[in-house]
């Protein structure tokens, strides 16, 4: 019976096809192409805070993001994030473990809140190469506060 009833449906939609092809033969079935974020920045650069602002910036709170990996744009972790600061420019900044060995044994990073996309549970380094998480000093800003735990920032959402 279940046999029946697949050929059934097959032979009914290549005749539906089959009558669509033939009432309009112009008619073509494509696929959107989205290109993954940051793709053409190269020809089309912008501020990188006007880019943070087209990445549709969500609320989070700040002890959601402690303790989430960072990862390139290849999945590649980098590091896990610490701590969120505010420094006295007000910059928001996310102070990141790096390490070359998957987050292990790193030292703290200050990264930009404006390069940052978030996917779920994990953080996208968008606009910073891990080149520059390596060339970057260590994280030493006494002036610069800490986010409370249930305080909430604006993160951009990434998507690969």
């Amino acid at each position: 019976m279940k046999i029946r009833l697949t050929a059934c449906g097959v032979a009914s939609s290549l005749t539906f096809a089959g009558i669509l092809a033939s009432a309009n033969p112009a008619t073509v079935c494509a696929q959107a192409m989205i290109p993954p974020t940051g793709m053409m920045d190269a020809q089309h650069p912008m501020p990188m805070n006007e880019r943070y602002l087209k990445r549709l910036p969500q609320p989070v709170r700040v002890g959601d993001l402690i303790g989430l990996p960072m990862l390139d744009e290849q999945a590649n972790t980098l590091g896990t994030v610490r701590q969120v600061v505010r420094t006295t420019q007000g910059q928001i900044e996310l102070v990141v473990s790096y390490s070359r060995w998957w987050g292990w044994f790193g030292h703290p990073v200050a990264v930009p809140l404006e390069v940052v996309g978030i996917e779920g549970r994990q953080l996208v380094s968008l606009d910073m190469d891990p080149e520059e998480y390596a060339k970057a000093p260590a994280f030493n800003d006494p002036s610069a506060t800490a986010l409370p735990a249930d305080a909430t920032i604006r993160v951009a959402l990434g998507r690969n």
